[in-house]
Formats: C-alpha cells, sequence, structure tokens
C-alpha cells in the first residue's frame, strides 16, 4: 500500500492500550516493534515480517534478497536477529517443486549467515509466489534505534546506493545491462548489519532502512516522528550506476515509485532537481541500506566503521534541521 492509503486505514483503528512494556509500535511508522521483556529488563524483542513477489527470475536469489530485506528491519532498530520464520506463497499446479527448494534455500542461506534460527514457518496456495521472513532479534533497550529520535544538526549518511527499483523494473523489459545487474544483487543481498554494531557503540542518534516508499518517504517519516526536517543535497546521493538516469529516461520506474514521488510531493521542496533525480529519490528499494542519523561528533567514527563493514557506500547525502513541519528541502547541482 502507499504511504498515504496505508495511514488512512490505521487511522481508523482503535488505539491499543497502553503498555509500558512497548517501546516502538505502529505510532511513528518505523521499521519494527520493539518489546521490553518484563521479567528481563535488559533485553527487549525486535519483531518485524516482510515478503513479497519475485523480483528476479533465479529462485535462489530470490530467496537470498527477500530474507535480506527481512533481516535489515532488525538491523535497522538496532537488534541482532534470532528467530525467523518463513512465509511462503506457492501457485501449486504452476510452480515446480525445485523452484520452492532452490527460494527457501537462498532465505535460509541468508539466516545462517546471519546467525539467524530458523524455526519454519507457513505455507499457503497463492496466484503467484511470494516469499519472506517474520524475524523476531533482540536488542538493549538502551540501544534501540528508532527514527524518533532525529535532531537538528544531525548527519544524514547513507548506506547503500539508489536504484533497485528501476533496476529490476528494467530487467523484467530486457533493457538492464549485466554490469547493473550484478551491481544491484550484490547491494540487495548485503546485509545491513552495522545497524546493531552503530547501536551498541552508540554512533548514531536515529535510523532507518530505506525500501518500499523511497529514501524522500522514509525521511519524510522520520521527520514525523522527530518533529523535525531535512535537507538533501540530490547530487551526493548515490545511484548504483550512472545508467540508472537512462532506464529513468526510457521508462522504467515501477507504479510504486511513482506512487512515492506523488506522495512524497506533499512534504518536499525542490530546488533545480530534473525529474530523473526526483524519481532516484522516490524509487522504491528491494533490500535497500540504512540512513543513519549521525551526530557530527561522531562523523568519523562511523565513516570508519563503515569502511572496516565494506559497506556498500557511505554517502552523507545531508542533514537533519529544526522545521515547524516535517519538510524536507532536496537541493539540485545547480
Amino acid at each position: 500500500m502507499s504511504q498515504k492509503a496505508l495511514a488512512q486505514v490505521l487511522r481508523r483503528l482503535p488505539r491499543a492500550p497502553r503498555d509500558p512494556n512497548l517501546l516502538v509500535g505502529s505510532l511513528t511508522a518505523d521499521d519494527a516493534g520493539v518489546y521490553r521483556l518484563p521479567f528481563a529488563p535488559g533485553t527487549a524483542l525486535v519483531q518485524t515480517v516482510d515478503f513479497f513477489t519475485p523480483i528476479v527470475d533465479d529462485p535462489f536469489t530470490f530467496g537470498r534478497i527477500a530474507a535480506t530485506n527481512a533481516l535489515s528491519d532488525v538491523y535497522a532498530m538496532g537488534g541482532r536477529p534470532l528467530t525467523a520464520l518463513a512465509v511462503l506463497g506457492v501457485p501449486a499446479e504452476a510452480m515446480p517443486d525445485e523452484v520452492t527448494v532452490a527460494i527457501l534455500r537462498g532465505g535460509a542461506a541468508v539466516a545462517r549467515s546471519a546467525g539467524c534460527a530458523l524455526l519454519g514457518g507457513h505455507t499457503i496456495r497463492n496466484p503467484e509466489p511470494i516469499y519472506g521472513l517474520a524475524v523476531t532479534g533482540l536488542v538493549n533497550p538502551k540501544n534501540v534505534l528508532t527514527n524518533a529520535r532525529a535532531q537538528p544538526g544531525d548527519l544524514l549518511v547513507l548506506t547503500k546506493p539508489l536504484g533497485t527499483g528501476i533496476v529490476t523494473t528494467a530487467l523484467k523489459r530486457g533493457l538492464c545491462s549485466r554490469a547493473l545487474e550484478k551491481r544491484a544483487l550484490r547491494a540487495m543481498t548485503r546485509l545491513n548489519t552495522v545497524g546493531a554494531e552503530f547501536a551498541e557503540a552508540g554512533l548514531v542518534r536515529a535510523a532507518t532502512d530505506v525500501t518500499g516508499y523511497g529514501l524522500l518517504g522514509h525521511l519524510g517519516s522520520m521527520c514525523r516522528a522527530s518533529g523535525a526536517g531535512a535537507e538533501i543535497e540530490s547530487a551526493a546521493v548515490p545511484a548504483l550506476s550512472p545508467e540508472i538516469f537512462g532506464l529513468i529516461e526510457r521508462g522504467c520506474v515501477p507504479g510504486g515509485s511513482r506512487q512515492n514521488l506523488e506522495t512524497a510531493n506533499e512534504w518536499t521542496e525542490w530546488q533545480g532537481v530534473d525529474p530523473g533525480c526526483r524519481a532516484l529519490l522516490t524509487d522504491a528499494q528491494t533490500s535497500g541500506g540504512l540512513l543513519l542519523c549521525v551526530p557530527p561528533k561522531h562523523r568519523d567514527a562511523v565513516m570508519a566503521l563503515l569502511k572496516r563493514a565494506r559497506a556498500v557506500c557511505a554517502a552523507e547525502v545531508g542533514r537533519i534541521v529544526r522545521s515547524a513541519k516535517p519538510r524536507i528541502l532536496v537541493r539540485g547541482s545547480v
């Protein structure tokens, strides 16, 4: 669902009774829920679920991407994955068992590399395949990263380049180069484990992962939750490749990304930003990177940790600013 449609639905639901152990719920549109264990106050559960239909042809790779994407929500909250349950939809009469096995093997391989125990799962018949994980992680309540603690002056650092939605659309149309495809697959299967490391080291004030609502969508949620605004330098935002902009010109922009741009226009001020860059900043990402709010005094330490972790990128793309409304100013290169 689009951000606007989902918000309209959630507003109509009754508010849950207050629970002092619920540290992060749905009110701030964060990446996962966080619940402090009443019998172990130094420990909290981080819980999330994520699944989607295939975005690549190879079933093993699809499983890897979907699992990496689901685990990312736990890392974005500063936690470490503990257990997972698979969510699988199968068109029983149209998909060979070998394909189903390959999807599950791909997801299991990623869970294993994350030190996350895959306990089982649930399957249904579905007109098209779906796969993902329901993940439970652990975090010390003192280390929780949320999207609600950004403060004016914080630097915004992005850990993966943008453009996966454009690439996967181009792949379906046979327009993507093999080099760009490989680059996108490497990015989408890279775990965001650095989120837990930053939280445990106390180097980051707030965070979110950049997925289906695009960079500006998730940053907009962060601004609303934190009562602040943001400024983005579009020239500093990395794309997977310059080829991305050619694909945008050829119409390889998924419907979800177009919805994201329409929604983001409500809180974004554009200054000299061309249409291609606007499409990139609102592109619906799959298994995207983390967007980190970094106090200036921790900038060098954060960049050094990202370098040691061999992050896909470490791009300083803007900053959090004071604002009476959750506005984002995006400046172009001209």
